[in-house]
């Protein structure tokens, strides 16, 4: 045991933290129920920030860990009081011996296959994303119900059918908490590696309410990869993801003035942007690129990096960012990758060149009432010599916005070029 201290220090919590998961996948592997391991887990962990402080540390925190979690569990199983409703959905039949020893939890590998096996199964091809969103911050992540709700805006009460639905689609599919194999296992890690770009994404621009981001997402989508690439360090698409999501956190200060509202890029003073998530993003996509035909984060990941790597706005390489571009809608074609491609064409060909590969979009429902698309033409327009239209544009886009501070910023730029065409005459 460690020397008993006052209270769980930080690097006690973080531990706590990376367990979370490990022990959680143990307990499902073995008793296959995910809503009691999981309250059985949640006990072994306040057990654990009682006792550590009084008690030092085990030399085995994680077999710790199970070993009680696996007590709590015996002790609900045997409750009289549950025992009819239980005792089909705990192996009780297991020898106590079996379930107080935690040697067949220990061995070698087990930890990683325990914690990849949760992930993926949060990431179950039967749920939706929300649902795969949701239950990975909460089993995962280790956020609370209340928290993954405040984030994205719900009622805990939503929030928590949302994930309670999650867990019963999974346990009424029948398949049990393993890594998938073969082709399978490839189908669910792209399923994994999206959920962990979409936790990212909300957090680093919200999709509503008063603030521009959430960092407590984006930082925990950060945390989750940066613990897949520990558990898969020889995916490169893996590091992709990790390293996109470093490059493009890096910038997040200064993507807000300290009144909240909204800073564009060419705005920013990346005297801001956090040189060391830059040079750890950087560092993690020179050892993947050459790893093979690159996939698209590892390709995201190359159009941040030459963001991050220019003085301003202006010195930034555009041709290498449209070249990069368009390998991205070759590889894995999307509205989001056109729209942005579309800004790269402008600032390599002209923005009337932005406007006419704009013009794809318009066919296309998923995009036709996003702000971005109206955003991003005005921007184009405004570029063109057109202020009445891109004006248009921008009360458009401030119409559909669901975020704050992007509103007010579209707002503002549409007054603006109102007032000047105002003043011209136009």
């Amino acid at each position: 045991m460690n020397r008993p201290g006052a209270a769980l220090d930080r690097t006690a919590e973080d531990l706590l933290r990376d367990l979370a998961p490990q022990v959680l996948g143990a307990l499902i592997r073995r008793y296959g129920h995910f809503g009691l391991c999981e309250d059985a887990t949640q006990e072994a962990l306040l057990a654990a920030a009682v006792q550590w402080p009084a008690e030092g540390q085990p030399a085995n925190p994680r077999a710790w860990l199970v070993t009680v979690a696996s007590r709590r569990l015996l002790d609900q199983a045997r409750n009289e009081q549950s025992r009819r409703r239980r005792e089909d959905q705990v192996a009780v039949a297991t020898p106590q011996a079996e379930l107080l020893s935690p040697a067949a939890d220990t061995g070698p590998g087990t930890g990683r296959d325990d914690s990849l096996a949760l992930l993926f199964g949060c990431c179950h091809p039967a749920l939706r994303p929300p649902s795969q969103i949701a239950l990975t911050l909460r089993a995962v992540g280790g956020l609370t119900t209340a928290q993954i709700a405040a984030a994205f805006l719900v009622p805990e009460a939503t929030m928590a059918q949302r994930i309670s639905r999650a867990k019963r689609t999974i346990k009424d599919s029948g398949v049990p908490l393993a890594l998938p194999t073969g082709p399978q296992f490839a189908e669910r890690l792209a399923a994994v590696l999206h959920t962990l770009y979409l936790i990212f994404n909300e957090g680093y621009v919200s999709s509503g309410g008063q603030q521009l981001t959430a960092p407590a997402l984006s930082g925990e989508a950060i945390r989750l990869g940066r613990w897949l690439h520990r558990l898969l360090p020889d995916d490169a698409e893996v590091a992709g993801l990790l390293a996109l999501m470093l490059l493009t956190d890096a910038r997040r200060t200064a993507r807000t003035r300290p009144d909240g509202s909204l800073v564009p890029l060419e705005e920013q003073d990346r005297g801001w942007w956090d040189q060391a998530l830059i040079a750890e993003g950087t560092a993690l996509l020179t050892w993947a690129l050459p790893r093979g035909e690159p996939g698209p984060y590892q390709l995201q990941a190359a159009i941040a990096a030459v963001h991050d790597e220019a003085a301003d706005v202006d010195s930034t390489d555009w041709p290498q960012i449209l070249a990069l571009y368009d390998l991205l809608e070759r590889l894995a074609p999307n509205p989001v990758t056109t729209l942005n491609r579309a800004v790269a064409v402008g600032r390599v060909q002209g923005p009337a060149a932005g406007l006419d590969a704009l013009a794809a979009l318009a066919p296309d429902r998923r995009l036709s009432a996003h702000h971005r698309l109206h955003a991003t033409r005005g921007h184009l327009l405004e570029r063109a010599g057109d202020p009445v239209a891109a004006a248009a544009e921008y009360r458009a886009a401030a119409r559909h916005a669901t975020s704050v501070p992007e509103r007010r910023y579209l707002t503002a730029q549409a007054a603006r070029l109102a007032a000047g065409a105002g003043q011209r005459g136009e």
